[in-house]
C-alpha cells in the first residue's frame, strides 16, 4: 500500500513542465555524483506522467516504457535546453 501512495503521489506532483532544478538533476542527464533512490523515483514519476505504467499487464512493454522516454525528453529539451539557458 506504501509503494501505491509513494508512487501516487510522485505521479500527481509531475509537472507538465520542468523546473529548473529539475533540469539540473534529472538522473539520465547527471555528469558526475551518484544517482540516488530519489533521483530514480522523480524520474519514474515523471514516466508515469507520460504513459508508463509500471508493473502492469496489460502487453505493451516496453513501448509503453520507450514512448514515455521519448516524451520525456521532448519535454526536457523544451524546457531545460531552451528556457533554462
Amino acid at each position: 500500500m506504501a509503494i501505491v501512495v509513494l508512487t501516487a503521489s510522485f505521479t500527481a506532483s509531475a509537472a507538465p513542465r520542468l523546473s529548473h532544478q529539475q533540469c539540473v538533476s534529472y538522473p539520465f542527464m547527471k555528469t558526475s555524483g551518484e544517482v540516488t533512490h530519489a533521483d530514480l523515483m522523480k524520474e519514474l514519476g515523471e514516466l508515469e506522467a507520460r504513459g508508463y505504467q509500471p508493473g502492469s499487464d496489460n502487453g505493451v512493454f516496453p513501448a509503453d516504457l520507450n514512448s514515455a522516454e521519448q516524451k520525456l525528453a521532448v519535454d526536457y529539451k523544451q524546457d531545460c535546453q531552451i528556457s533554462h539557458r
